[in-house]
């Protein structure tokens, strides 16, 4: 698929004219073929918002900001900008600007001459000769050094650069796209970021909103990656069961797409074949079942564990004890030991919560 291509099919799906239980795959399957790793359609009026302008600024040179918490695929947005630019056949560099220290940082930027460094036995040719003619995605750019800061801007406004330990001055022609999860205003007024590499990265920004503030998209994104790990291993998974996708719309998502993307994957994998998936695909913790509306009263799980239907304190507590009592043929000296409390506090929560046996002489007549 050319870029051209690739640019007038992503305004070719108008999502907000499909039937809301119709299969997606027939929305972006075909166009897309799956390539992506990330569903180009939306119901959100500010994502569209975000295509509408990526499509307007991908073909030009300029800087952009990408911002937006952990998780909500800024990555992703950055690999569809340069799909769709005119550099999308030169290379795509990535950069995690949070994984490494300092003065690795440098040297994998930049580069380094033979015995730079204690260490440095070869020239190593760094990220931004790597990108020469393409793109270089500066992730968590948010967590650079200052002194690194410097050297970045210095490059971004005159397109040469030295590697470490050498003096000749390399020219490149890169495209910079940079991305953070923190608030680039905030880390400036503490002095960990630099004002002035701020507004030479600050061409165009793309806030990237959170998953739970466009929850119109939850059913689309979770069908994309429904299909698309249905398809890696070749399993006909029929869809969400209703209280499925429920529970998907009300979940909070504190990681965000790639919560969700994580999560799908799971379902897709246990469940059966030629099913839908249900709410015990899903495997949500307890509390974020319940805090997601869900209503099916479970005692123990599968594998033995505990799985509540209420959030009370206290009747959390008395199904633990009960469960630490069978699993000890209801010795309550041992059972203690299995809670990490002492016989004497058992004793007084099995009193508490009105616990008997047929084996305690007390209870015998």
């Amino acid at each position: 698929m050319t870029s051209d291509t690739a640019t007038a099919d992503m305004s070719r799906v108008n999502v907000d004219k499909l039937p809301k239980d119709m299969d997606l795959e027939s929305a972006w399957g075909k166009n897309f073929g799956f390539d992506y790793h990330y569903p180009l359609v939306s119901r959100s009026p500010e994502i569209k918002e975000i295509f509408a302008l990526i499509k307007k600024v991908a073909k030009s040179n300029a800087t952009i900001l990408i911002q937006g918490e952990t998780g909500t695929g800024k990555e992703l947005i950055a690999g569809l900008i340069q799909f769709i630019s005119n550099r999308a056949n030169k290379p795509f560099i990535k950069v995690n600007c949070a994984a490494l220290p300092e003065n690795l940082l440098e040297s994998e930027l930049f580069g380094h001459e033979r015995g730079a460094f204690t260490g440095a036995y070869q020239t190593r040719v760094g990220k931004f000769e790597q990108a020469d003619t393409g793109t270089l995605f500066l992730d968590e750019i948010g967590d650079m050094h200052l002194s690194t800061q410097a050297k970045i801007l210095r490059v971004m406004q005159d397109q040469t650069f030295t590697r470490l330990g050498g003096n000749k001055t390399i020219n490149v022609d890169v495209r910079v796209i940079a991305a953070t999860n923190k608030d680039l205003w905030t880390e400036i007024e503490a002095g960990r970021f630099r004002a002035d590499l701020y507004y030479r990265l600050n061409v165009v920004t793309l806030h990237i909103p959170p998953l739970r503030q466009r929850r119109e998209d939850i059913p689309l994104i979770a069908d994309f990656f429904r299909i698309k790990f249905a398809r890696e291993i070749r399993k006909k998974i029929k869809g969400f069961s209703p209280e499925t996708m429920e529970l998907l719309k009300n979940h909070q998502w504190d990681g965000n797409i790639r919560e969700l993307k994580n999560l799908v994957e799971r379902s897709v994998l246990v469940a059966e074949d030629s099913s839908f998936i249900s709410p015990k695909d899903l495997s949500m913790p307890g509390k974020d079942y319940f805090a997601a509306g869900g209503t099916e009263r479970r005692q123990h799980g599968d594998d033995g564990s505990i799985t509540v239907d209420s959030l009370n304190l206290n009747e959390i507590e008395k199904q633990a004890i009960i469960k630490a009592l069978e699993e000890r043929n209801w010795v309550q000296k041992d059972a203690a030991e299995l809670l990490g409390i002492s016989p004497r506090a058992l004793n007084y929560k099995i009193q508490y919560h009105a616990i008997t046996h047929s084996s305690w002489k007390k209870n015998t007549k």
